[in-house]
């Protein structure tokens, strides 16, 4: 017999060779019918595997992540499978699951796709998924796996064998269909019952530009035909909110070939939004006890060889920038921290002056990939609300539970209510990934750990996600589309402090160690504006909005009336413009609702008599007559109804 423990802490106790599907019937048959993936002992397996010594089980089914993970897996076998019988002669390299759906690189060679080929590939796989095959995991020496696919003449599967050690090489089998696989399969191709290439894309074999371009296949599949429908519904929607068009209608920022790529310019209204938004996080900051600073734009590469970012990033970094100076080498700024470490040590501090609370609205730069860089959200220039807080050990449990209080007032400002916090751990058997002692880890995982669980947090825990130098959390948060995006971030170290010999002096009289809260609640300017314009459709809160209202005089007779209430609304700091134009009302206010301003205040014959304004919220609502007091009242208390006082 062998003891499988359970997620929710229970023991059973089954025969030796039960597999996860069997466990699951034990249960439910209910489970058992939705169960598509298992972990045993962390490990992925097959629910058709066979568990043969005591450990935990994990059961997934479609509603879960790792569920998702083999459902997409499993289903870029079949369109693998569907490729290779309509296009014979193709070489498959490889096929992994993604965060939504799934992609396989393929040679095609002389063949071509394009969309207009998607429908028939999909009709191909469903009619393989329709046949119900077992995926079915097999070991195969390194021998005869090199030998099938030199048989096959597929060189990228070769490579990918011959970097393989013999013993840990396994070949997944489902109908006709066999492929190189480490494995996590659902049970049969039955259970995909939609399919959707959503797109083909050039890349190259292991991502280098020196290799042979391939073509990458996308897709994504469900359980339900329903689902699938839902989800390109979704992306419709998704297409609408896309930060990149509102940014452009929106007068809010714009990219330039001439600057460089991946290096935002914001436009008027674009810095006023994001002005607004530190002002915002200022104010609290300010309440909290931050201080502000500011740092350059570089340093001096050994700064960052002493905090360890050079020998982590320094890939993804611009090049040194080298002076006149012999072996003087500058780099673009792509961490704040180093900086600060060194705004701590310009002198000596005691314990009384702790905690040192440092706030910096910082830009820094990362050398992104081309390919990768997307709008607002992948930039190779952006600016970070960063802040740094050095403290006691003694200090640090009240310092982490205040910067998740500071978390949740910017989220719950801006409509962010819905989010999971995940706490980002070490990965125990990487342990080259990262710096400092296993004993400072362990305290800065306890610090965090202990702190969320406090704070009542709903959360859940990553190991291999921690930063190099300390682990953190993050605040997932889940959008107006139900997309997960991961905003703010708090992390604590035990290793900058050390690797830049930061002291202070303790109640002792003798020299002692800070610890190092990094904290950013935004994360980056720029990305979170453009997570904020998709969340809400370019409709931002009240308090945000570039432009509050806007005054639609009925003809030029009513401007100079509109210029008084122009002026009354500015006085009561309502941000608001006039639209002037010889146009139509009704032409007015069409371009006042594309543009998405939240109050249009119309002014003819009769609000001038009654010294009152007509008033239409965007979205069609009509309030009718209000005075100007009635008005501002309503949008002061609009304001206030989001943005509370920290």
């Amino acid at each position: 017999m062998i003891k499988i423990t359970l997620p929710d802490g229970s023991v059973k106790e089954y025969e030796k060779g039960i597999t996860p599907l069997d466990v699951a019937k034990s249960i439910s048959e209910g489970l058992a019918r939705n169960v598509i993936s298992a972990k045993f002992n962390d490990a992925v397996v097959e629910t058709v595997s066979s568990l043969d010594e005591d450990g935990k089980l994990v059961l997934y089914t479609w509603s879960n992540t790792e569920g998702k993970k083999a459902f997409w897996h499993s289903s870029s076998h079949i369109i693998a499978q569907a490729l290779e019988e309509l296009y014979p002669g193709i070489k498959l390299t490889i096929g992994p699951a993604i965060e939504n759906g799934f992609y396989y690189d393929v040679d095609f060679g002389e063949h071509s796709v394009s969309e207009k080929d998607f429908p028939a590939i999909e009709q191909k796989a469903l009619e393989i998924a329709r046949g119900k095959h077992n995926f079915k995991m097999r070991s195969v020496s390194k021998k005869d796996a090199l030998q099938f696919y030199k048989d096959q003449h597929n060189e990228y599967k070769v490579e990918l064998i011959e970097n393989l050690e013999d013993g840990t090489i396994t070949f997944c089998d489902h109908d006709t269909f066999t492929d190189l696989c480490r494995g996590g399969h659902i049970p049969n191709t039955g259970i995909v019952k939609a399919i959707k290439i959503m797109n083909v894309a050039g890349a190259y074999w292991r991502g280098d530009e020196n290799n042979t371009q391939l073509t990458r296949v996308y897709g994504i599949s469900f359980p339900k035909q329903k689902e699938l429908t839902e989800y390109l519904q979704l992306l419709e929607e998704a297409k609408k909110r896309d930060h990149r068009k509102l940014g452009k209608e929106l007068e809010l920022f714009t990219f330039s070939q001439k600057v460089g790529q991946g290096l935002p310019l914001w436009l008027p209204k674009g810095a006023a939004l994001r002005e607004r938004l530190e002002n915002f996080l200022k104010k609290a900051q300010k309440k909290a006890g931050y201080e502000m600073v500011i740092s350059p734009h570089i340093g001096q590469k050994e700064l960052y060889v002493t905090s360890g970012h050079y020998d982590k990033y320094g890939e993804d970094s611009f090049q040194p920038i080298h002076t006149p100076k012999e072996d003087e080498e500058f780099l673009l700024k792509p961490m704040n921290c180093p900086h600060h470490c060194e705004i701590f040590n310009s002198k000596p501090l005691s314990y009384r002056e702790l905690p040192k609370r440092f706030a910096e609205f910082g830009t820094v730069y990362r050398y992104e990939q081309s390919g990768e860089l997307h709008g607002l959200t992948r930039v190779r220039g952006f600016t970070q609300d960063d802040a740094h807080i050095f403290c006691t050990p003694d200090q640090l449990h009240q310092e982490f539970l205040n910067v998740i209080d500071l978390s949740l007032y910017v989220l719950g400002s801006l409509g962010f209510e819905n989010f999971t916090a995940q706490v980002s751990l070490r990965d125990p058997e990487k342990p080259e990934k990262y710096i400092g002692s296993l004993e400072n880890w362990e305290k800065a995982e306890n610090a965090i750990l202990n702190a969320a669980e406090e704070k009542g947090l709903n959360f859940v825990i990553e190991k291999g996600e921690a930063a190099f130098y300390g682990p953190k959390l993050d605040f997932m948060v889940k959008d107006a589309l139900g997309r997960n995006w991961q905003l703010g971030t708090i992390q604590v170290d035990y290793n900058l402090p050390e690797r830049f010999d930061l002291t202070y002096k303790g109640s002792d009289n003798e020299e002692h160690r800070p610890v190092m809260i990094h904290r950013a609640p935004f994360g980056s300017m720029e990305r979170f504006i453009a997570l904020l314009l998709e969340h809400t459709g370019g409709n931002f809160p009240l308090w945000l909005t570039p432009d509050q209202a806007i005054l639609l005089p009925v003809s030029e007779k009513h401007e100079k009336y509109a210029e008084k209430v122009l002026n009354s609304l500015e006085n009561h700091e309502i941000r608001a413009l006039g639209d002037f134009r010889n146009e139509t009302v009704g032409k007015k206010i069409r371009e006042a609702e594309m543009n998405k301003i939240p109050f249009m205040l119309i002014l003819g014959e009769k609000e001038e008599e009654q010294n009152t304004v007509s008033v239409r919220k965007h979205g069609g609502e009509d309030l009718g007559m209000l005075s100007l007091n009635e008005f501002v009242n309503l949008v002061e208390k609009e304001i206030s109804s989001t943005l509370k006082s920290f």
